[in-house]
């Protein structure tokens, strides 16, 4: 299996490679070369499967010349084994053909602790393996930071830089970022919002002297393991639903694209998905590309939902390569464009693809608390802001389409926004046990200008040699 870049003019790497280096040279993100397929037969025998035992078979085809069997099924179990849950992801209803898919069972009691956590046992085979040592920077708006920084605390072949947008996040995820007291972690608070610090980790990247300097991996969702972690629930729900025997639809809440894209590769690996639903807040640049055909930046606002306080959705660029027949050279000047004058327009054959696969919605700040304190007295489930718009947009699909039963992805724990829950239904949800002095905790954080060269120096000062 070898990966190309979704614009076309970097090297094909293998999956090691590829999963170290993060962004492609080129500036594009990496994609596998062909998708590997699974039958109906396959997948009607995944049905029983442990969590784990399904995430080898997903995952090997993709990483089987890099990770012996033995290595990936090593990583995969030390990676769930401290998930509060038996069954990792479990679905619950919701209403009748509606379910909602828990991915907040995590050490930091978010989605992104199922990629994270294999993310962090593959470097570590892969950097033993090589005698490497890497600096690890990465941009979040709130969820992918803590998940990083708990999957590689502590870890002497790494170090890890998080950039997170000052005063954008809630105090649970600030707090999860800064009260690590590991010396190879360092919580750096950006003046600006989240897309100025995706565009400085881009810029470090394409600062190539700098990045060879201090061996510059990334985690963020540009590296394709983590989307690649994530196809694994999306098999792990269909299959529980039925799959292969009848399609179901995912209503995913959506800011950097990541997880719904993992959700378009099970579909292309031969998951019977119906409909992606994209779901957005008040920062609907993605709903309206799909509705009106073109990317056009307006400005993010900060919202309740802060992990989707996001315009520039990296991982589109992954959708528009497929919708765009992997055309390389195409993919390359959309994103200049955008990058030049904050927009561009999809063409008629590339939309016609993306509608193939994707229906798209958005709530607004009010519909948001109203479905976190309907959802409650419906069904006795308190929801996150961001779950909550998964849920509203995923309602408002069902409508149009009753007989396909609808799989609503919870994102995060309600805990990690508790003003908002509490807005919302009068309940300020608790902490889990594991975290309820975090409050208690010390914070280390720096708070750091939005200026690629001061960002450097400081790394380059603070990084273990």
């Amino acid at each position: 299996m070898r990966y190309i870049s979704t614009r076309g003019q970097a090297p094909a790497l293998g999956f090691g490679d590829a999963m170290l280096t993060g962004l492609a040279r080129d500036g594009g993100l990496y994609v596998p070369e062909t998708v590997p397929q699974f039958t109906p037969d396959e997948i009607a025998a995944m049905a029983g499967l442990s969590y784990e035992d399904l995430a080898f078979k997903v995952m090997q085809p993709f990483v089987s010349e890099t990770f012996t069997d033995a290595e990936l099924r090593g990583a995969i179990t030390r990676a769930y084994a401290g998930f509060g849950h038996d069954a990792r992801a479990p679905l619950k209803q919701l209403a009748p053909n509606h379910f909602l898919l828990e991915l907040f069972h995590g050490p930091t009691l978010a989605f992104k602790d199922f990629a994270m956590q294999v993310i962090g046992q593959l470097f570590q085979i892969e950097l033993e393996k090589r005698g490497q040592k890497v600096t690890i920077v990465g941009a979040t708006s709130g969820d992918t930071g803590s998940a990083a920084i708990e999957a590689f605390r502590g870890l002497d072949n790494v170090d890890v830089f998080i950039l997170f947008p000052y005063g954008r996040v809630s105090e649970v995820q600030r707090r999860q970022m800064t009260t690590p007291v590991e010396d190879n972690v360092h919580a750096l608070a950006l003046e600006g919002d989240f897309d100025d610090c995706q565009a400085k980790l881009k810029d470090m990247f394409n600062h190539f002297e700098f990045r060879d300097e201090v061996g510059l991996a990334g985690v963020n969702s540009i590296n394709f393991a983590r989307v690649l972690a994530q196809i694994v629930y999306f098999f792990a729900a269909a299959v529980a639903l039925g799959a292969p025997h009848r399609k179901v639809s995912f209503s995913v809440p959506t800011g950097n694209f990541g997880d719904i894209f993992a959700g378009f590769l099970a579909k292309e690996m031969g998951l019977p998905i119906d409909r992606l639903v994209i779901a957005t807040n008040q920062n609907d640049i993605l709903d309206r590309c799909i509705k009106q055909g073109a990317y056009s930046k307006h400005g993010v606002k900060p919202s309740m939902s802060p992990s989707m306080d996001i315009e520039v959705s990296s991982n589109f660029e992954r959708a528009l390569f497929w919708a765009y027949g992997r055309d390389g050279a195409a993919i390359d000047a959309l994103m200049t464009e955008l990058k030049q004058a904050g927009s561009f327009s999809v063409s008629d054959n590339a939309m016609g693809a993306l509608l193939a696969h994707y229906d798209s919605g958005s709530i607004s700040e009010e519909r948001t608390l109203e479905v976190i304190a309907q959802t409650l007295a419906q069904t006795g489930e308190l929801l996150c802001p961001h779950s909550a718009i998964g849920v509203g947009v995923g309602n408002d699909a069902l409508a149009r389409d009753r007989a396909t039963p609808m799989i609503t992805l919870a994102t995060a724990h309600p805990a990690k926004f508790p003003d908002a829950v509490e807005k919302a239904s009068g309940i300020r949800p608790p902490l889990p046990p594991r975290m309820e002095d975090l409050f208690d905790r010390e914070e280390r954080v720096t708070r750091v200008p939005n200026d690629l060269d001061a960002l450097e120096a400081l790394i380059k000062e603070r990084r273990r040699t």
